[in-house]
């Protein structure tokens, strides 16, 4: 197979890919909403409920690490390349509490053709609640059908 132009399968496919990123079973099941899918971006949305919280009523990090993953998978994937993470590090920096609106938001940092690296940022407004830093491993298939390019 000859070398695809990603940025080409992003525009051709971006229906496809948002529509496949947005039905993620375990996003739908916590109520991650995706509001943006870029090259190598993403944006997401959660509103906490009580079942989301821990014993000292702020929300379970747990929460916080799925919003960021979510974006996290959703950004690299962006492409319609598979791609599956490899490393996470994530940092808590403040807590959040039953009915905020949680936001995380994923960039790019570097891709090649195997790796790509990306910063995640977890918000309640304005604050920042939580950083992750992550790389994932780029396979070689598409899951969308970019043979029809050719």
């Amino acid at each position: 197979m000859k070398k695809v132009d990603e940025r080409k399968v992003h525009q051709s496919f971006y229906k496809d890919i948002f529509s496949i990123m947005e039905q993620e079973p375990y996003a739908q099941h916590l109520g991650i909403k995706l509001e943006t899918l870029g090259e190598g971006t993403a944006s997401a949305t959660l509103e906490i409920q009580k079942h989301m919280l821990n014993t000292h009523e702020t929300v379970h990090g747990a929460i916080l690490f799925a919003l960021a993953d979510y974006v996290f998978a959703s950004a690299s994937n962006s492409y319609g390349k598979t791609a599956v993470g490899l490393t996470t590090t994530m940092n808590f920096m403040a807590p959040a509490k039953k009915g905020d609106i949680l936001r995380a938001e994923a960039v790019e940092e570097k891709k090649s053709n195997r790796l790509a690296w990306y910063k995640i940022k977890v918000f309640c407004s304005d604050e920042l609640l939580a950083t992750m830093d992550a790389t994932v491993y780029r396979k070689n298939d598409f899951f969308v059908p970019v043979e029809e390019m050719e």
